[in-house]
């Protein structure tokens, strides 16, 4: 099926000028684009604290991708730093399925359009600063509302809000909080967590996938963390030359890697080949016993390296060092969108501690951030207008991904709004990738609201 094609004006001579002219746009450099494109880097002035200009203000990486000011509009509520749109080759799905015009949004405090870094805070003073009293939902959300009003001003057509994984979060909350600035938002693969470590995901683990796969991993897992003496210095090896330093010590994380391996295995859909097998196995002896065969149990020969490098292909140890970009989302996770925790009961004894709840704290959170106290507000905002209305708004999720365990759940039949679940999918669910009955019915959707 193809989607309703409006006329195209891809005429972008004076796309420089107008841009400049948006109140609230500072600077504007074109981009190189693969595909002819017009694609432009804007940085735009935002608010701090939207309700008190008194704050002061921010600027905020914006990628612009032109086709015409009649066309629709895309607005990408992207969850983290969006380096990765600069790139010549940057396309966005809905975008092209609508061939619509893209501004791509980074999220505040990361990347470049942190009021943190561009103050020149680096450290613990940077930690310590209180604008990270301002890196909320809500503050977010209106950083779009203020992106759409200004450029709605020359972008004239029909905008949607899209975003994938925590930027798929991002289009609800900015639908939630901001009904309105959108015909429709596509949200993909977004959890919508209850609580710091909400429970749910451990269950899903239990049950996701085949029983096969799902012993291979434990088996992996078990011999892993029995291994430890032998594979810690490997470890230190390794972050000692990636220049990586911890909270907690070493043991810890490394018992975390483990913990986390599954859930990684099945977000990114890995097949049980890149899980080492460490089952024994049933081998029959040279000798039969009265004409029949006998067997021995044989446990595979598996080396320490390949189990570490397994490991580090699940896992990379940063995920957990004081160096990580994702101090931004791990804040946001302990103040409100929420997070996961690890059943531990299958590892008695393997473990340097008896519980890893509380974790994103102890390891994840800097210091000097680490009074914040999780707030439910929102799931239960975000549920509620979910239950109350029936908008255009779309949710696409692998079944195999972990973070569908927390999928959103519609309370009751809606016309409007719309659940697609890939069968034995991923965290790479997509339009594009679904399987074809299903995509011609999104295709058809798309189609009724771009008309």
């Amino acid at each position: 099926m193809a989607l309703v094609c409006l006329a195209l004006n891809v005429t972008a001579d004076a796309l420089d000028d107008v841009l400049r002219a948006l109140p609230g746009v500072t600077r504007v450099e074109t981009l190189e684009s693969a595909d002819g494109v017009a694609k432009r880097l804007v940085m735009f002035e935002q608010p701090i604290d939207p309700l008190d200009d008194a704050v002061g203000t921010f600027e905020q990486r914006l990628v612009v991708r032109h086709r015409g000011f009649d066309r629709p509009t895309v607005i990408v509520t992207e969850g983290y730093g969006n380096e990765y749109a600069l790139h010549p080759r940057y396309t966005e799905e809905l975008s092209e399925l609508l061939e619509a015009n893209v501004i791509m949004t980074e999220h505040r405090f990361n990347g470049a359009s942190s009021p943190v870094t561009q103050r020149g805070l680096t450290g613990s003073e940077a930690y310590a600063s209180t604008l990270w009293e301002y890196l909320t939902v809500k503050n977010s959300a209106y950083d779009y509302h203020h992106i759409r009003t200004t450029f709605g001003k020359k972008y004239t057509g029909k905008w949607f809000s899209t975003g994938i994984s925590k930027g798929g979060q991002t289009a609800l909350f900015y639908r939630v909080f901001f009904p309105d600035d959108v015909v429709a938002n596509v949200s993909y693969v977004a959890p919508l967590n209850k609580a710091l470590e909400d429970g749910r995901h451990e269950v899903f683990l239990d049950k996701v996938g085949t029983a096969e796969a799902r012993e291979r991993i434990l088996s992996y897992q078990r011999m892993t963390l029995s291994r430890k003496a032998e594979l810690l210095p490997m470890l230190e090896s390794y972050v000692a030359a990636k220049g990586y330093s911890f909270r907690v010590p070493l043991e810890e994380v490394f018992d975390l890697m483990v913990l986390e391996y599954p859930f990684a295995y099945w977000q990114w859909g890995d097949s049980e080949a890149t899980v080492p097998e460490t089952r024994p196995k049933m081998v029959p002896k040279a000798k039969k016993r009265f004409g029949k065969p006998d067997f021995d149990m044989v446990e595979p020969e598996v080396t320490n390296d390949e189990l570490f490098q397994s490991l580090l292909a699940k896992c990379e140890p940063n995920y957990f060092a004081r160096e990580t970009p994702y101090v931004p989302f791990n804040v946001q996770a302990m103040r409100e969108i929420g997070y996961y925790g690890y059943d531990v009961k299958p590892f008695k004894g393997l473990l340097s501690r008896p519980s890893y709840e509380g974790y994103m704290r102890r390891v994840m959170i800097p210091e000097e951030l680490s009074h914040l106290e999780f707030k439910g507000d929102l799931y239960e905002q975000c549920c509620r207008f979910l239950r109350e209305r029936d908008i255009p708004a779309m949710f696409i999720y692998g079944e195999w991904d972990p973070w569908s365990a927390t999928r959103v759940v519609l309370p009751s039949p809606k016309k409007q709004m719309h659940v697609f679940i890939q069968p034995e999918g991923s965290h790479r669910a997509r339009i594009n990738n679904m399987p074809d009955a299903m995509r011609e019915d999104i295709l058809s959707i798309l189609n009724d609201w771009v008309k």
